[in-house]
Order: C-alpha cells, then structure tokens, then sequence
C-alpha cells in the first residue's frame, strides 16, 4: 500500500472518531474483513483492537455484520453491553451486490431498537460500508 492510500485509511479512521489510547473492542472478524481498515484504526488508536471475549469496559466496537450472522438488534444489544457510557459502534457490513448485504433499513430499524442513534454512514473500503452509532445521551453531547 501506498503511504498516500495509508494516510487515507488512516485519516477515515480518525474521521470516523477514533482517537489515541482508545480501547476498540471489535467483534464479527473473519476472514473477509478489511484489514486496510482494521490496520488504520489500530494507526488511529496507537494499539490493537481487542477482541470479543475482552470482559472490560471498551471506549468504542467494531463490529462486522453480514446478513446471515443472526439477528442485528441482538449483535447491537451485545456490543452495547462492554461500552463506555458515550462510546460509538462502528457497524461494518458488506456492501450491495456483496454476499451478507444488510439492508439499510433494516441497521435503522435494528440500531432505533437498540437504543442507538445513527449519526454517519460512509464507505469503509472495497467491499464494506460503515454506520457510526451512538448512545442517545452521547448523540446529544455533541449537538
């Protein structure tokens, strides 16, 4: 990779609202994730992500989602439940056309039944899209 395609993954990162010493639970990995993106926010946060059985208090989740990993709402629900009180989920989930797409619709649905607050949508590589969620009372701090 180029250091100018580096310096973008990484400022997308930082865009999407990470930043340094933040701990980044991600959850959903396999082996068809975007490690350009996962290599940017652990740039933008200065370590790696931890991974789905750290059992502490995680500042922010990312968490990849295709169609046929169950339900949407519950996988939400879950990541809430190690997150700091203001913390953001970065919800990754393949793109139309790719196998496991995820229906916009449905990620508003799923996040309003959460309790979480969309605030942006962008695309986070080649083959996946990513919806930054919020805690109401962490939406509402920013305003």
């Amino acid at each position: 990779m180029s250091a100018t395609a580096d310096h973008a993954e990484t400022n997308l990162a930082v865009r999407l609202g990470f930043q340094p010493d933040q701990v980044v639970q991600e959850i959903g990995y396999d082996d068809d994730v975007d490690t350009e993106l996962r290599e940017a926010i652990e740039a933008a946060i200065g370590s790696d992500l931890v991974d789905e059985d750290y059992d502490d208090v995680a500042d922010a989740v990312v968490l990849w989602f295709r169609d046929d990993d169950g339900d949407l709402t519950d996988a939400l629900v879950d990541a809430i439940a190690y997150m700091e009180e203001g913390g953001q989920i970065l919800l990754l989930t393949p793109k139309t056309g790719r196998d496991g797409y995820v229906e916009p619709s449905d990620i508003g649905d799923a996040a309003t039944t959460a309790g979480l607050s969309q605030t942006k949508s962008v695309s986070a590589g080649k083959d996946w899209a990513g919806t930054r969620l919020v805690t109401p009372k962490a939406a509402a701090k920013k305003r």
